[in-house]
């Protein structure tokens, strides 16, 4: 009997190990894909000076929203990563550390704390309804802002970074936090497809 209890227990753990194997792959698969996700967003883009149009931002609310605060904020920290060492993943296919440290440097970093904010919003009870995911959405994404402004403003000063790094994007954002909304349900829907195994 002795015996009999010490198999199923040793099974026990090995499922336990099995599953945990499963689940640090899922996450990583999960949060390099969202990297990438907003590295390709980056590259549909339309010059504007001193901060160029993106779909970068609907990316990082996007991924915040289906990875949740945790994986979101570790999916957007590998991309900024991937920049930093000189891939092509910035606006542009631009990369490196100069990058990081110039007038839009600060959006970048911002894309962090954003895609952890919007998943934390809808983690603590802003789901359910469009307006509720909404709110989520360009809270989020208002968040870069604070971010990138202080940053802009060093190289240009505060007026014209408020002018033309919030003022011009302020619609932009409006529709994107409107199509996030409307891509939630059918990215959740493509990740189970993809990831179903796991």
């Amino acid at each position: 009997m002795h015996f009999e209890n010490s198999h199923f227990s040793f099974r026990a753990m090995f499922e336990d190990i099995s599953r945990e194997k499963k689940k640090l792959l899922f996450d990583t698969g999960l949060i390099l894909a969202g990297s990438w996700l907003v590295a390709i967003s980056a590259q549909i883009t339309i010059p504007f000076y001193p901060v160029p149009f993106t779909a970068q931002t609907l990316a990082v609310i996007l991924v915040g929203a289906l990875l949740g605060s945790r994986r979101g904020a570790l999916s957007l920290v590998t991309y900024l990563l991937q920049g930093a060492i000189g891939l092509p993943a910035f606006a542009e296919a631009t990369g490196g550390l100069g990058k990081l440290l110039g007038p839009t440097g600060g959006y970048i970093i911002g894309f962090i704390p954003a895609a952890f904010f919007c998943g934390y919003l809808i983690e603590h009870g802003f789901r359910g309804s469009f307006t509720k995911l909404f709110f989520a959405m360009l809270a989020a994404n208002t968040l870069i802002y604070l971010f990138g402004i202080p940053q802009l403003a060093i190289f240009v000063g505060w007026k014209t970074a408020f002018q033309a790094g919030f003022l011009p994007f302020i619609p932009g954002d409006i529709l994107k936090a409107v199509l996030a909304v409307f891509l939630l349900p059918i990215s959740n829907f493509l990740i189970l497809k993809i990831f179903r195994n796991y």
